[in-house]
């Protein structure tokens, strides 16, 4: 099992929650954070005075998958994801030793 962690720009977050569940995904995990990588944030001016935001929004996108559909997810987020442009996130894939279904007690692949 693979723990994949997407980070994306909040435009693109129904796009890619759909291009997901036509894959079969039944869940995912959603947040709102910030951070800046190569951007190091941006300037904007508000009532005539410019002024540093030194963290830009962003989603992430957390979700557990079985090893068999692990990459086409990766690519389904990356392809999605993708603008072009500096900014368009990350994707970090773990490996994932255990899950337990706490209403049920599964665990393993069958929790998912």
């Amino acid at each position: 099992m693979k723990y994949v962690i997407a980070v994306i720009q909040p435009g693109l977050l129904d796009k890619v929650q759909d291009k997901l569940s036509d894959l079969g995904l039944l869940g995912m995990t959603v947040s709102e954070v910030q951070g800046y990588g190569r951007q190091k944030g941006k300037t904007e001016v508000y009532r005539g005075a410019e002024y540093a935001v030194n963290f830009v929004p962003k989603i992430k996108l957390e979700v557990a998958v079985d090893d068999a559909i692990a990459e086409q997810t990766v690519e389904a987020i990356r392809e999605t994801a993708e603008t072009g442009k500096i900014g368009d996130g990350k994707i970090f894939i773990l490996n994932l030793e255990e899950v337990v279904r706490i209403r049920t007690g599964e665990a393993g692949a069958e929790a998912l």
